[in-house]
């Protein structure tokens, strides 16, 4: 047995376990330490080797990058819990909703509000589903397509910033130019930033939403009778609830996302201010209450600890594999492929693509980047750019049947009426859309460039 076999034995044996539904972060530390040891008595690795996983570790979670991620969870839990998300929802549909296909095109707009004030897919996809399914269901929105509206808006979040996917992928990606760098033998510079990262999922977000409507205008015109309007929405519209409504929620977008892009803030600042911002929003509503406080604080507190424990897994995953020179293996293998750059681009799309079929985006950020990322980036592709295609695949990862989280979310608040296959189906469209788009940046790379150039 070689060293080489050995991280292939490894990486193998880690995809085995998560695909019997083993826990992520147990799985991938506990077969990395596992390996290591194996690899250590092998005479492989130094069992010094081991001793810098500890520094590993505290060099990760002294990150101060990272403290934004609790910060932002908790300011769209508390937009969550207060309902500010709900009478959002409600107010729009009351607006739209006597047209045909309205509900449709308000599940959309909110979809992507509620995705840049609160960037959580669980919250966003069953606050959309409790309330707004049982009405299309009742006025005759065919359920597929209500299926496939619901979970694909809940996932934009995602990719409008400020997003958890976004903060996450930019300190993966820092790190992954910094080691291609070193491994051509160049200082390391940071040319790529947390700043930048928003800024250019900004116009692919806004792409994607302006799509998900044009295929809702299609399906009005081509099959009307799967959008119909809402005979019964004759509810007199008060334009100054409406405008009281709108406007708090998008204020505290703009203060938070324009003070970062407009580098008044760093990203954790302006997640601070984002979290003050959501509790000032409650108590403006008078909606404010302790019960909620708290509650929003517990799922802050195991949401984070979930990433944060999954992180330093990873960490500890992909030091033994390097260790395991399972690096030189993929580094010969993706240089071996047709195409240069273009073939190992397209290598990576669709590994992560085929990869959000079974793995969330966390595990696929976290294990299969920092391996991958530095090989390919040695190749004078963009870093911004890559960052960006990256980030559009793994939105495809919640909506990818049979374990997309949008998917589990939204079968958990539909009724039995609603097969599991007609969401499968539902949702096939959307990810079409955002497969379209992807080609769209890999064709035209100003289309998630172009807004950075112009502000920095």
């Amino acid at each position: 047995m070689t060293v080489q076999v050995l991280s292939i034995l490894m990486f193998a044996t880690t995809f085995v376990f998560l695909l019997f539904g083993f826990p992520v972060a147990f799985t991938l530390a506990g077969v990395s330490i596992l390996f290591a040891l194996i690899a250590s008595n092998l005479g492989f690795l130094s069992p010094d080797f081991l001793a810098l996983i500890p520094s590993k570790i505290f060099g990760t979670m002294t990150n101060e990058l990272l403290v934004a991620v609790p910060l932002f969870i908790f300011m769209g839990l508390i937009l969550e819990k207060s309902k500010i998300a709900e009478e959002l929802l409600e107010t729009i549909a009351n607006l739209f909703g006597k047209f045909k296909g309205g509900l449709g095109f308000t599940v959309i707009i909110v979809g992507a509000l509620l995705g840049a004030s609160t960037g959580i897919v669980g919250a966003t996809v069953v606050t959309m589903g409790l309330l707004t399914l049982p009405t299309m269901i009742k006025w005759g929105y065919d359920k597929k397509l209500a299926s496939g509206l619901i979970c694909a808006s809940g996932t934009l979040g995602q990719i409008i910033p400020p997003s958890i996917v976004l903060i996450l992928l930019s300190d993966v990606i820092q790190g992954a130019y910094s080691q291609s760098q070193l491994l051509q033998g160049k200082i390391p510079s940071n040319p790529i930033s947390t700043i930048d990262l928003f800024a250019g999922a900004i116009v692919p977000g806004l792409l994607l939403v302006f799509l998900y409507c044009i295929w809702q205008l299609l399906i009005v015109y081509f099959r009307p009778n799967y959008s119909p309007s809402l005979i019964s929405s004759n509810k007199k519209i008060n334009f100054k609830k409406f405008l009281s409504v709108i406007i708090l929620p998008i204020s505290l977008i703009f203060f938070v996302l324009g003070s970062i892009l407009a580098g008044v803030a760093t990203p954790t600042e302006a997640a601070s201010f984002g979290a003050m911002g959501a509790i000032f929003l409650t108590i403006l509503k008078k909606s404010f209450s302790f019960k909620n406080l708290f509650i929003a604080m517990l799922d802050t507190t195991k949401i984070t600890s979930m990433i944060f424990l999954i992180l330093i897994s990873a960490t500890i995953f992909s030091l033994v594999f390097i260790g395991l020179e399972g690096r030189e293996i993929l580094t010969s293998f993706i240089h071996e492929l047709p195409g240069g750059p273009i073939g190992a681009m397209l290598f990576l799309m669709i590994l992560i693509f085929f990869l959000g079929f079974f793995l969330d985006f966390i595990q696929i950020i976290f294990t299969i980047i920092p391996i991958v990322g530095p090989i390919i980036l040695q190749m004078d592709i963009n870093p911004l750019w890559f960052a960006i295609m990256i980030a559009v695949n793994l939105q495809t990862s919640f909506l990818t049947p049979p374990f997309g989280f949008a998917l589990f979310y939204f079968r958990g608040i539909a009724p039995k009426s609603i097969k599991t296959i007609d969401i499968y189906k539902g949702v096939i469209p959307f990810v079409m859309i955002q497969i379209f788009v992807l080609l769209l940046i890999a064709r035209f790379p100003q289309i998630a460039l172009w807004l950075p150039d112009k502000l920095y």
